[in-house]
């Protein structure tokens, strides 16, 4: 039988990091911890953060473990568990970083649909449940297949680098039109 390896050494990476941090608080359960909160206060590491957007109230990034290739998130500077924590002006902001991420996707990646979630709390799957973040995740007829159902993988054919300079390169572009109009 000739078989290849798919590698994905960021992944046990990132979950070994988890564990490290679960056992330093002596806690017995992996949470990503505050890093929204961190790239959010820190804006000098945007390039090496995936952050691809960034204004006052909030930024959009690249999701480092994505379910699709292009995989962002949005995500407001104010941490608040819950989407009804937040007062309507800041749930405006939310859904304008929303509005700018979906254009982004369209625009870089011509996706043929988009699936835009919110998972707030642990039990609905939230990763970082003491900081709410809306995700868009890119999709395309037949982007899931065998590999995706029985070996339990994600193939990513591009690295966040370059997906990343794609993103910014894009809304470079559209901020320039904006301005022009």
């Amino acid at each position: 039988m000739n078989t290849e390896n798919l590698w994905a050494p960021w992944r046990m990476a990132y979950l070994r990091e988890l564990q490290r941090r679960a056992d330093a608080l002596g806690e017995p359960e992996l949470v990503a911890g505050p890093f929204l909160t961190d790239y959010w206060q820190n804006p000098q590491d945007d390039d090496a953060n995936h952050v691809i957007y960034r204004n006052e109230h909030g930024l959009i990034l690249l999701n480092r473990y994505p379910y699709a290739s292009g995989h962002l998130l949005m995500a407001l500077g104010d941490p608040r568990p819950t989407l009804l924590d937040y007062e309507p002006d800041q749930r405006a902001e939310l859904w304008k970083l929303l509005e700018l991420g979906t254009d982004l996707l369209q625009r870089s990646l011509h996706p043929q649909g988009i699936n835009m979630g919110i998972n707030q709390g642990r039990a609905a799957g939230a990763g970082v449940p003491e900081h709410l973040h809306a995700h868009l995740v890119p999709r395309w007829h037949g982007d899931t297949n065998f590999i995706t159902v029985v070996g339990q993988i994600r193939v990513m054919p591009e690295s966040l680098e370059v997906m990343a300079g794609q993103f910014r390169t894009t809304l470079e572009q559209m901020l320039k039109r904006r301005r022009s109009e």
